[in-house]
């Protein structure tokens, strides 16, 4: 997932965190968490009305524009290629594609 902060370290999510992901270097995406279709608190409260909500849980809330299937020509990472998403005052993820259909062992 990646580095864990609390909201004393970030403040509101909804006022804008730049968000970027990079594909061997190259931005493929580049959004603020201002622009999402429902703030984050929404989805928490949201979301703590049908479930319980514990430390640690990961919320998934989708993706911004520049997805590589929707690209023309499409766009697919393939083995050998970096991954890297940053989210401004929480850090950057940084990972590499390895061939998923290698047994070792």
């Amino acid at each position: 997932m990646g580095p864990v902060v609390t909201k004393d370290e970030v403040g509101d999510p909804a006022s804008g965190l730049n968000i970027q992901c990079r594909l061997n270097g190259q931005v493929m995406q580049n959004a603020c968490t201002s622009d999402m279709i429902f703030p984050v608190g929404r989805i928490l409260s949201y979301l703590s009305e049908i479930c319980t909500l514990y430390p640690g849980d990961v919320i998934v809330t989708g993706t911004p524009q520049g997805v590589g299937h929707a690209r023309n020509p499409p766009l697919f990472m393939k083995p050998g290629d970096v991954v890297e998403v940053e989210i401004e005052k929480i850090g950057v993820v940084r990972n590499p594609i390895v061939d998923g259909s290698r047994r070792d062992g």
